[in-house]
């Protein structure tokens, strides 16, 4: 299905585009995945849209086989791109799991804002991205994924997620589409 609305009340969820990120190898050049981020916060700030910014300060607490992919969290780690340009209005939130929604309160913030829909965005496409995506549907959210705004570091968790994952959670677009709607929708 193509891209064809976006609700009254949509907001914009970056995940994890924060300096402790900087350093790992992505599929997509991370300086382009952030300018489009960067694009969406500007035209969803410019219509006064909900811009969360999500970033992640450790990890659940199961056991696993694989140990965490990142170790030590160095100082600076989680904070936010200075890119991102955070403004006073923006919900910021911190997780320590893959998705934004899973153990904050960012589910009760969006409902206390009427927002239906929610545009996602960020790092890492078969992660961060995929879990907020599933938890934000699984949340009756209606859900938007802006493909040129994510990269993972594993071209094929990349290219399950846009392919077959996302198709199933919502609709997908670039960010140009997005801003397109937004534009189209206040003309």
């Amino acid at each position: 299905m193509a891209l064809t609305m976006l609700d009254p009340n949509t907001a914009l969820i970056i995940v994890d585009l924060q300096k402790g990120l900087l350093g790992y190898p992505f599929m997509h050049p991370i300086n382009e995945v952030v300018a489009q981020a960067c694009a969406l916060a500007e035209a969803f700030r410019a219509r006064a849209l909900p811009v969360v910014l999500v970033n992640v300060a450790g990890t659940a607490p199961g056991r696993t086989e694989q140990p965490p992919r990142i170790g030590a969290v160095p100082d600076g780690w989680t904070e936010l791109l200075p890119e991102l340009n955070r403004h006073a209005d923006d919900i910021v939130v911190t997780k320590r799991t893959w998705g934004a929604f899973a153990s904050t309160d960012l589910e009760r913030q969006l409902k206390a804002r009427n927002v239906t829909q929610v545009v996602v965005a960020g790092v890492a496409t078969g992660t961060g991205v995929e879990s907020t995506a599933r938890q934000a549907y699984e949340q009756g959210f209606n859900v938007t994924l802006a493909l040129d705004a994510m990269t993972d570091a594993r071209p094929e968790a990349h290219e399950y997620s846009t392919t077959r994952i996302f198709p199933r959670l919502g609709q997908t677009g670039t960010t140009r589409d997005i801003i397109e709607l937004l534009n189209a929708r206040t003309a």
